[in-house]
């Protein structure tokens, strides 16, 4: 080939980048051969190792839940405070506050509202506490006199070890391990309690951002609908929340009132904070609430007792059928054996919070279930 067949060639011919890459056709028996077909998706190795190693991220993330889970439940209490107070948030929103100073003054509302608690009722409640233990002995003895509890108690001595595990003075300390158990117990409390309200505040304060943030993630054709579904949820917690408050609330002072009225103010700020506080528990709340006030009622005066189960009986009739369905028809649409279930199985897997957030975590995945499933099953 002269220089001018080389300028040529140059000039005219594309650059080696520019050649066709080799394809298997051009392999010759000099080269390394012509590759086999590629390696079948389907094939049992492949479809098992990939099968195992989805196992073994399965198993890690449910174990990292596991061991994360005191977390997801304190933030889960968070969500669910924060849900509840929103109502107030946006009342003082709608009155011309900004979103930051509206949680602010919640907040600081509710802290005076609980150190006023603290300062008026906690010390009461302790020396009532007090009087409930040391007339725990009589109320014993009083019981012994009966002749079927004295056969019980002959046979298996349970008057004479209650009556000498209550006066002893270290028995509340035996509930938790010890001075130290009772120390590290009110620790763990008051921590939580500060991890709670701090998320409290963040999910308070975030809300909307929080709220809009996830809609986003929504395709736009359907970010509306998503939107409205979310903030009925979300109100509906909210206001579940608020009327819980309220009805145990009413529980509480109906009982300090009746117990006043029948001669036990000895114990009624204790024993109404009592009724109050497990009232918030659905389903059986209320009930270990009255048991508790009519056994203390029956152990200072038979007729007390008498008058006790009376005004329970009658008192959680209308709270089931006049101040709950008002309160919470607003709220919550759940059947009775909806709730029945809903409690059953939150308390099955977190306790007492399980039962608490049962109910409104039914009424949403009810009104998700008729708003989008069966509303596309009828179009369908």
């Amino acid at each position: 080939m002269t220089d001018a067949d080389k300028g040529t060639a140059t000039a005219d011919t594309p650059a080696d980048e520019e050649r066709e890459p080799l394809g298997p056709e051009d392999h010759t028996g000099d080269d390394l051969g012509t590759p086999g077909p590629r390696l079948s998706r389907r094939a049992p190795y492949l479809v098992g190792f990939l099968g195992g190693l989805g196992l073994l991220s399965a198993y890690a993330v449910g174990n990292a839940v596991w061991s994360i889970r005191s977390v997801l439940v304190q933030i889960l209490v968070a969500f669910f405070i924060a849900a509840g107070l929103n109502p107030s948030v946006r009342f003082f929103e709608r009155r011309g506050m900004r979103r930051s100073l509206a949680v602010l003054t919640v907040m600081i509302l509710l802290l005076v509202a609980v150190a006023l608690f603290l300062v008026a009722f906690v010390p009461v409640m302790v020396d009532q506490v007090k009087a409930i233990s040391n007339s725990a002995p009589d109320w014993l003895d009083s019981l012994q006199r009966n002749r079927r509890i004295q056969q019980l108690n002959d046979d298996y001595q349970i008057i004479d070890k209650t009556k000498e595990y209550v006066t002893k003075g270290d028995f509340v300390s035996g509930i938790f391990g010890g001075a130290l158990g009772v120390g590290l117990a009110v620790l763990g409390a008051v921590a939580n309690m500060f991890v709670i309200t701090v998320m409290t505040l963040y999910f308070l304060a975030g809300l909307d951002q929080a709220k809009n943030a996830l809609y986003r993630l929504a395709p736009a054709s359907r970010r509306d609908r998503v939107r409205k579904l979310g903030d009925r949820v979300i109100d509906g917690v909210g206001g579940y929340v608020s009327g819980a408050f309220v009805v145990a609330l009413c529980a509480g002072v109906s009982s300090l009132i009746f117990l006043f009225a029948v001669g036990m103010g000895n114990y009624a700020v204790a024993l109404a904070f009592v009724v109050a506080l497990l009232d918030v528990i659905p389903m059986i709340g209320a009930t270990i609430g009255a048991v508790i006030v009519t056994a203390i009622g029956f152990a200072t005066d038979p007729t007390i007792g008498v008058i006790c189960v009376i005004f329970y009986v009658v008192y959680q009739q209308v709270e089931n059928y006049v101040i709950y369905p008002r309160v919470m028809s607003k709220s919550v649409d759940v059947p009775g054996v909806v709730t029945v279930i809903a409690a059953l199985v939150g308390a099955a897997l977190l306790g007492v919070v399980g039962a608490l957030l049962a109910i409104p975590t039914a009424a949403a995945l009810m009104m998700l279930t008729r708003e989008v499933f069966v509303r596309q099953q009828d179009v369908s």
